[in-house]
């Protein structure tokens, strides 16, 4: 039984990325006016310009690498394929996504319907993510 194939778990962390990232832009343009405007109720602002599409496209590669990592540790015990990468999907979104979002319910910084729309778009982005990494990852040969 093989370890985890580093060159493969990279390539497929970066492509889960990319997805997210691209799903991530395409999405938010469903929220941002109002993510701007309930922000600004607030008195705070969106940091935007180059230091912030860094962070997201940093944090976008991370999630990614992880999902990725996560689907090769999960595919010895739970097979290769759709099915695992969907599993390992939910779990990250259980477990990132809820909590997080809980929080900015808790605190009532963004609108209930906008959380909600952000738990489905999380879901998304993850189940997509996982998927294209899972379709890149491949176990070591021998």
């Amino acid at each position: 039984m093989g370890g985890i194939n580093g060159k493969r778990w990279l390539l497929g962390g970066i492509v889960a990325g990319a997805v997210m990232l691209i799903v991530e832009g395409m999405a938010s343009t469903l929220y941002e006016e109002g993510m701007l405007s309930a922000l600004i109720a607030h008195n705070l602002t969106l940091p935007t310009g180059a230091r912030a599409y860094a962070a997201e496209v940093i944090g976008c590669l991370l999630t990614g690498l992880a999902l990725a990592f996560f689907y090769a540790a999960a595919r010895p015990r739970l097979g290769p394929g759709p099915k695992t990468a969907m599993t390992v999907a939910v779990v990250f979104w259980l477990g990132g996504v809820v909590p997080m979002l809980s929080g900015y319910e808790l605190i009532e910084l963004f609108p209930s319907r906008m959380i909600a729309l952000w738990s489905v778009i999380g879901l998304l982005e993850l189940t997509l993510g996982a998927l294209a990494g899972g379709w890149v990852y491949r176990e070591s040969a021998g």
